[in-house]
């Protein structure tokens, strides 16, 4: 299995030499996760649950993608529970699924899925629409359920859900895409998180297809790509098939020009902040821009009792106020592609908040809310616009971090250690494609479901 814990010496030994005394003294055991070298799916069965039509048309898709697949609760090992709420019109008709549910959890191998299904709350609209109480707690309680589980999952395994808008097929095409990325390894860092189906859109693909080259032919833009996330978003891009255009100051020159050699793209130094970014970029990239992922982003902490006016001017004008300016910049020179996407990274910081982080965290949220404001205009366009969340990602930078605060970010996850770059730039990649078109708007957290925030 591909090494998943490159700076975890603690999730070396308790998989190793300590893992008799971990399980004896009750310590955190995490499970080293299944990533994309490890191959794309598990080769168990799946379990279909619920009594639905949905349940039944799933059912068929994935045998017609070459999976084996059980419609009644069975003793052998399972890769993966999938459970249709999607018909649930009042409280009580969470029970028997359910429960099937659990009674299959002692099924599940390591680093296996439960995955949910079912139709949006509605519980957000306006106060004068009016909402069936019954209903609305039913779908509720989708989201209480799927969250308390992923909570309880053991080995690696994650629980997350699927919610379809109303007037939506079940089984609308980005609906079955945010499956095929549910049960691979390239979700093997979300954990207790929704995937929104909004609208119809969306390019149909197969289970095999998506674990090949989602991003062929496109044409994709990074920022803040020299180290770090970002060249793992650059490598995971262009891995998909993506022709890929990597920007970042020119400080960073020498790593971004050896980060884009090793991925076979093309090399930009600008300052984001640059009003003129924008232009600059589309003159760089020379036709249609089809992905652009916001990444680059800075830090400068302090107590909000010491923050001068440097520290918070410098961090929302790279986080948030050069995003707006690029997006803008872009759309005025006419640079979008047919099907333009854009991904851009926020934080756990931004839901949660963080302390010593006001700034920081004021920065993501205004991401969030970028994100979701612009999803109206992305949909006229043909496209979507997203935010990824990381939580505690192992990079040089968090190696850097105290030992003790450290070793709390990686454990106060249910995955109970830190993420990769990679499980960041897997959400985007699978994000910025045409086939989750029909996911808009959206904040996915990629953090093992980290305990801060919901």
């Amino acid at each position: 299995m591909a090494d998943s814990h490159p700076h975890d010496r603690y999730t070396e030994l308790a998989n190793g030499p300590l893992k008799l005394l971990v399980k004896k003294l009750g310590l955190p055991a995490p499970v080293p996760l299944r990533r994309m070298a490890d191959g794309a799916y598990l080769s168990e069965p799946v379990l279909v649950l619920g009594p639905s039509a949905a349940a039944d048309a799933y059912a068929q898709l994935l045998l017609d993608n070459g999976f084996d697949v059980r419609r009644t609760p069975t003793s052998e090992k399972l890769q993966a529970v999938l459970a249709f709420l999607d018909e649930a019109a009042v409280p009580g008709d969470l029970s028997g699924t359910a429960l099937e549910v659990g009674g299959a959890l002692r099924s599940l191998t390591r680093c296996s899925r439960v995955i949910t299904f079912s139709r949006m709350p509605g519980t957000t609209a306006h106060p004068s629409t009016e909402i069936d109480p019954a209903l609305a707690a039913a779908r509720n309680g989708v989201t209480g359920l799927t969250r308390s589980l992923a909570h309880e999952m053991r080995a690696g395994g994650t629980a997350n859900g699927i919610v379809v808008a109303d007037g939506v097929p079940m089984d609308a095409p980005s609906a079955r895409a945010a499956l095929w990325f549910l049960l691979s390894s390239k979700s093997a860092y979300v954990s207790g998180q929704f995937l929104e189906v909004g609208t119809e859109a969306g390019a149909d693909v197969t289970a095999q297809e998506f674990a090949g080259r989602t991003l062929a032919g496109r044409t994709a833009v990074v920022t803040g790509a020299a180290r770090g996330i970002g060249a793992a978003i650059a490598a995971t891009l262009a891995r998909e098939g993506a022709h890929v255009h990597g920007v970042d100051v020119p400080q960073a020159g020498d790593a971004l020009a050896k980060t884009m050699n090793a991925v076979g793209g093309r090399a930009l130094q600008l300052d984001i902040t640059d009003p003129e970014a924008g232009s600059a970029i589309a003159a760089h990239v020379g036709g249609p821009v089809d992905l652009l992922v916001n990444n680059a982003g800075i830090t400068r902490d302090r107590m909000l009792a010491n923050m001068d006016a440097g520290r918070w001017d410098s961090v929302l004008g790279v986080n948030i106020e050069a995003q707006l300016r690029l997006g803008a910049g872009l759309t005025e020179a006419g640079a979008w592609g047919m099907t333009p996407h854009v991904v851009s990274l926020a934080s756990i910081s931004g839901i949660a908040g963080n302390r010593g982080q006001t700034n920081y965290s004021a920065s993501k949220a205004g991401v969030i809310g970028m994100t979701a404001a612009s999803a109206a205009q992305f949909a006229r366009l043909g496209g979507s616009v997203n935010a990824v969340a990381p939580g505690f990602i192992e990079t040089e930078m968090t190696k850097k971090v105290p030992v003790l605060t450290r070793e709390l970010g990686r454990r106060i996850s249910s995955l109970q250690q830190g993420g990769l770059p990679q499980d960041v730039a897997e959400a985007i990649a699978f994000l910025g494609s045409d086939a989750a078109t029909g996911i808009n708007g959206s904040t996915l957290r990629v953090c093992g479901q980290n305990m801060m925030g919901a």
